[in-house]
């Protein structure tokens, strides 16, 4: 086990906890059924991806990459493919970034562009030194980050135990409002992210085939990712959970900057104690997704672009956005929430040739996948499609 709780960290970034609150803080208890649907959607994405990248030693942007350019003859559209996901890491490295700064800022006063740049600083510098020591030291290292993210998240959620009759209710579906259309975009934005679903074929290849062959027999290895990606995506799942429930009790009504209120809130009904557990979970979500999302990136210009920047300049180039949004005075709730919107309109583009390639036996062979898996992995890309059009209408309206 160990590469599913890297992707995991992806699941419990700053976007998340943006996405989370505001709607707790919004809808209450309503949209907690959105973050289980959306937790179970992630782990089969996850599970899928590792099996693609174990069975044929292949990442899955390589393969997209591959199919695009000799079907249609012309490398444009995997350059094309290439720069909607070189967008979709921007947005990532956005939440993430902002949301460290947002830690420091509330933990130390930094001032916002400046703890910016500290998290992308440290981020690089620690994905360095950890990619040094080994795949298993960087998984067990970031298995750690998600360890603290969940303690940060339900140690203050001790300080606010939720309501079991209003959970029970918010996991019935429903939709309080048109208005709640982005907000669950959002959610499930952050939730299931796209650039964890590139990258966990690729853990699963440096993890199990680093130099080629297998190290282990293929059946063994994936029957345990189901265990890696259901514990760490338990996990994760759990974490988001936590945070909705810990917005809908303690700032119920609030609109706006939730992140900043809880923090208030915690400081002023809870104590130091509260607010600056709430404050360290959320500066390892920042620093822990950031190492995370700056190695997603850099594998994925890897496998789609033909000239790929090195990982200082890949870094600078993801990193100046959020700061200088933060420079231009942005409110940084209202930056990580409008991040993961964004995101959800990357989800297709990565669950759609993941079903297509697990289903096709020239590439998966045995492996490939039944009628079930095949219905549940089309089920999942018409949901995607069908909230992106949600929310382009509800927003548009």
């Amino acid at each position: 086990m160990g590469p599913a709780f890297v992707a995991a960290v992806a699941y419990v970034d700053p976007g998340n906890v943006g996405a989370n609150l505001s709607a707790g803080a919004q809808y209450g208890y309503a949209l907690t059924w959105v973050l289980v649907v959306a937790s179970a959607i992630a782990a089969i994405l996850q599970y899928q991806s590792a099996k693609l990248g174990l069975v044929t030693g292949r990442s899955l942007t390589s393969l997209v990459h591959e199919r695009l350019t000799t079907r249609t003859r012309s490398p444009g559209w995997g350059r094309a493919y290439g720069l909607q996901a070189f967008l979709i890491a921007i947005a990532t490295d956005l939440a993430e970034v902002v949301g460290g700064a947002l830690a420091l800022n509330l933990l130390f006063g930094t001032p916002l562009w400046l703890a910016g740049i500290i998290v992308g600083v440290v981020s690089v510098l620690l994905l360095r030194a950890l990619r040094m020591k080994g795949e298993h030291a960087f998984e067990l290292a970031v298995a750690a980050v998600l360890g603290l993210v969940a303690a940060g998240f339900w140690g203050a959620l001790a300080f606010a135990p939720p309501s079991p009759g209003k959970l029970a209710a918010g996991l019935v579906p429903q939709v309080p409002d048109t208005q709640a259309w982005p907000m669950i975009a959002a959610m499930l934005g952050a939730t299931v992210m796209p650039h964890a679903i590139y990258l966990h074929s690729t853990l699963a290849i440096d993890r199990y085939r680093p130099h080629g062959p297998l190290t282990h027999p293929l059946r063994p290895l994936l029957s345990a990712q189901k265990w890696d990606v259901g514990v760490s995506l338990l996990v994760a799942g759990s974490v988001n959970i936590a945070m909705l429930l810990l917005a809908a009790e303690t700032l119920p009504g609030t609109v706006g900057e939730a992140v900043e209120a809880a923090h208030r809130i915690f400081m002023i009904e809870l104590g130091p104690a509260a607010a600056t557990i709430f404050a360290l979970g959320l500066l390892a979500s920042g620093v822990g997704s950031t190492v995370v999302g700056t190695h997603a990136g850099s594998q994925v210009l890897k496998d789609l672009l033909p000239k790929t920047p090195s990982p200082a300049a890949r870094r600078l180039l993801t990193l100046a956005p959020a700061v200088l949004v933060l420079l231009a005075g942005v409110p940084p709730t209202t930056i990580l929430v409008a991040s993961q919107t964004v995101l959800s309109f990357g989800i297709a583009a990565a669950v759609i040739p993941l079903a297509l390639f697990t289903r096709d036996r020239s590439i998966m062979g045995d492996h490939a996948d039944g009628r079930a898996m095949t219905l549940v992995s089309g089920l999942i890309a018409l949901l995607v499609v069908a909230l992106n059009i949600m929310t382009l209408v509800s927003v548009f309206a």
